[in-house]
């Protein structure tokens, strides 16, 4: 699969940098003195110094549970999920939803968490039991 590309507004290029390279594990790439890109699980974002105000009026219902919208994340497989939530909760990450598995014992079963950057962009993680149900209706 392709990478995609991503770009999104942080207040703090530097809490962009600590958050996405050193918390989430992302690297840096190319940046200048107005944005910095990083690989984030092999895809592209790039975060541009900007006014990034999350409404929290924005929510969508997954589930039966209220998510920030928009967001944006990535599938990673279980192993890697369960080892990102760890880094996130050993660090004192607050959480949105903190993490948990929904759809447990279906077909989509899935791990899934979200947080926000320290600019309130809205993340979400998630992992498939069955990673070729990704896609299925």
């Amino acid at each position: 699969m392709p990478p995609f590309h991503y770009a999104f507004l942080v207040h703090d290029l530097d809490a962009a940098r600590a958050f996405y390279a050193e918390l989430i594990g992302c690297t840096e790439g190319r940046s200048a003195p107005t944005w910095v890109d990083f690989d984030f699980f092999g895809h592209q974002l790039s975060a541009h110094l900007g006014d990034a105000t999350l409404n929290p009026k924005n929510l969508g219902l997954v589930d039966g549970q209220q998510v920030p919208m928009p967001h944006f994340g990535a599938v990673i497989d279980w192993a890697q999920f369960e080892a990102l939530a760890q880094r996130l909760a050993d660090a004192g990450q607050q959480f949105v939803l903190a993490p948990q598995t929904r759809y447990s014992g279906l077909p989509a079963e899935q791990l899934t968490m979200f947080l926000l950057d320290p600019s309130g962009n809205a993340l979400e993680f998630k992992a498939f039991r069955d990673p070729a149900q990704v896609f299925a209706a």
